[in-house]
């Protein structure tokens, strides 16, 4: 798989694996040896960029922690991968974040972090949600002092507007911005100019809309108890029927590439920029495998520009 920049410097796979679904959001956690094979897997297939936070534990009550299947998958790799893990935020029963980013929480949860993934640093330190009462430039003095000592190579900011990631960066570099952004949801492109000025990479989570974008679900789909899918109207038949057009619109540039639906998805949003880093996120060994194939696939900066007309006709802005 090629290789891309973020930042000051930290080189990753042109696709990363973003490890969230493995044990949270889509039900009960998955076969802790099943996604084990696919992380290791995935290093033989290319990847080398791995994707978890400290609040992905499993909502089946097994308290099946993320960091731990990374970090356990992960550790024959160690020297050949990058981790990216985030802190910063709990989340609140009834919904929504609880924020806490004083000093001496940041470093306790990049401990509890750390030994989980069985490391002695972290590639790329996220704030996972910005606290809209605090300070970013005290948050970035601390990742500053992290980075001197070892303990993390490179910090970024996850959903973010431009005037923090301006704030953060002028504090302490910022390697890289983590934000939505697919066919569908497409709010983040406002960002590009602001991240190319400060040389700083984009990675962007939920690249196929949650697994829209496959073009593998219909109104027949059903999800498993627990899966947030179940309760979005994204999938619901008339949510399908909204967005259908996307969808024949990258099946049929797929047929024309000889290509799958997620990998015209991904390929697309890759082409924008060369620091662009999609992560999309599995539970299926095929899917990593084709997510991960988009070598293969070219789209010219022409067919680029003609998707971009076509969604922007079609209203994709935002719309999942």
């Amino acid at each position: 798989m090629e290789k891309r920049i973020l930042g000051n410097g930290l080189e990753v796979s042109a696709v990363g694996l973003g490890c969230m679904g493995m044990t949270h959001t889509f039900g009960a956690a998955a076969d802790k040896q099943e996604m084990t094979r696919i992380i290791q897997a995935a290093v033989e297939h290319g990847y080398t960029f791995f994707d978890t936070a400290e609040v992905y534990v499993s909502d089946d009550g097994s308290d099946e922690h993320n960091e731990d299947l990374v970090g356990a998958a992960l550790k024959p790799y160690r020297n050949q991968v990058k981790i990216a893990t985030k802190f910063g935020i709990a989340f609140k029963p009834s919904g929504g974040f609880i924020y806490d980013t004083r000093p001496e929480k940041i470093r306790a949860s990049l401990e509890a972090s750390l030994r989980r993934l069985q490391t002695d640093h972290v590639d790329l330190y996220y704030l996972h949600r910005y606290d809209p009462e605090g300070h970013i430039e005290d948050v970035a003095e601390v990742m500053g002092q992290l980075i001197k000592e070892g303990k993390i190579l490179h910090w970024g900011l996850s959903t973010v507007t431009e005037d923090v990631i301006r704030c953060a960066h002028a504090a302490c570099p910022v390697t890289a911005i983590q934000n939505i952004y697919s066919m569908l949801e497409r709010d983040t492109e406002s960002l590009l100019p602001v991240l190319e000025e400060l040389h700083i990479g984009l990675v962007t989570h939920c690249p196929l809309a949650k697994g829209f974008l496959t073009a593998a679900y219909d109104k027949h789909s059903i999800f498993p108890e627990g899966d947030w899918r179940g309760r979005m109207e994204l999938f619901t038949e008339g949510g399908i029927q909204k967005r259908q057009a996307v969808l024949d619109l990258i099946q049929s540039k797929a047929r024309e590439k000889n290509a799958t639906p997620a990998q015209i998805s991904l390929v697309w949003l890759m082409g924008k920029k060369p620091w662009i880093v999609p992560i999309p996120g599995t539970r299926k060994m095929e899917r990593m495998i084709e997510n991960g194939g988009e070598a293969e696939v070219h789209l010219t900066e022409g067919e680029i520009a003609e998707i971009d007309r076509a969604l922007d006709d079609l209203g994709c802005t935002g719309m999942a």
